[in-house]
């Protein structure tokens, strides 16, 4: 039969007391103060009265001590045991949490791994969409740069077309000025040739009146030949002058067809206009030098 042992602690009064108990001897041993008492005695007088003692401890209460302390060990011992089960159990559930948080852990890992990498390739796309952003700012900057100097340019031709429709414009009345200055001296030309055929018809009336006379008047038939040459040559400069201004007016009309040398033309014409002005005005001149001439043989004539 084997040997039990029970140790108990009794916790009362200041000093904690431990029974020892031996089922098969049924001998107690207590231990107060680290004292050792047998069946409640000290060590010194267990020896006298062991018989005495052990008997009245067996009868006494200390055995339903010993149980009760038994049955409260016991207790503690299975609540122990399910703390300790319980224990178990939570430590294998921290276990199974911890490789879980683990795996989480290395998922996490490897999807940060991944995340890096990303960003990475997001920063290379990042650099290369600068560079491209850099190069699409430069290139727009420079048409910008373009847009602005073709706009000046165009407000600097617009301007030019203003100018060349206004030179253009008083080029077409310097023309049609001409024009009636023209008309104005084939009038006075019409005029004076219609005055020389009055003259001339008074000239033949006069044939028999003018015998004794007849160096003058061949003084005057010579003036009067002088004067026709004149009238031919001023004919012929009027024709000269006419095709002249037919010439003008379809260089004007070229003009209006060729905006972009509408300058250099109206200068070009101004100057021939300006010519034709001067010649206009000596022709006056030279008929109003001839007028006077007439005038004055034909004053003559009938003087005489």
């Amino acid at each position: 039969m084997l040997r039990v042992r029970v140790t108990a602690i009794l916790l009362t009064g200041d000093s904690p007391s431990r029974f020892i108990t031996n089922c098969r001897s049924g001998r107690v041993y207590l231990f107060v103060n680290n004292k050792l008492c047998v069946n409640g005695l000290s060590e010194g007088n267990a020896a006298k009265n062991r018989p005495k003692m052990t008997t009245n401890i067996q009868q006494g209460s200390l055995l339903d001590v010993l149980k009760k302390k038994m049955r409260q060990t016991k207790e503690e011992m299975e609540r122990y045991k399910d703390e300790c089960e319980e224990f178990n159990k939570r430590l294998q559930m921290e276990i199974i949490r911890r490789e879980e948080a683990e795996s989480e852990v290395a998922a996490l890992n490897r999807r940060i791994q991944l995340l890096e990498e990303d960003l990475e390739r997001s920063e290379e796309r990042l650099a290369t969409a600068t560079a491209k952003l850099a190069e699409a700012s430069q290139a727009a900057d420079e048409s910008e740069r373009i847009r602005k100097a073709l706009e000046n340019r165009t407000n600097m031709e617009d301007d030019r077309v203003s100018i060349l429709e206004q030179q253009l414009s008083q080029a077409k009345q310097i023309a049609e000025e001409a024009d009636k200055k023209y008309e104005e001296v084939a009038r006075k030309l019409v005029l004076m040739e219609q005055d020389l055929e009055r003259a001339e018809e008074r000239a033949d009336h006069a044939d028999s009146k003018i015998v004794e006379l007849e160096e003058e008047l061949r003084v005057v038939g010579n003036n009067l030949k002088s004067l026709e040459v004149s009238e031919e040559k001023a004919n012929q400069r009027e024709e000269e002058y006419k095709n002249q201004i037919k010439n003008l007016t379809t260089r004007l009309k070229e003009a209006e067809a060729r905006a972009e040398f509408a300058e250099r033309s109206v200068q070009k014409l101004q100057k021939e206009v300006d010519r034709l002005e001067d010649d206009l005005l000596a022709e006056k001149e030279k008929n109003k030098v001839l007028a006077d001439e007439m005038e004055a043989t034909l004053h003559d004539i009938q003087n005489m």
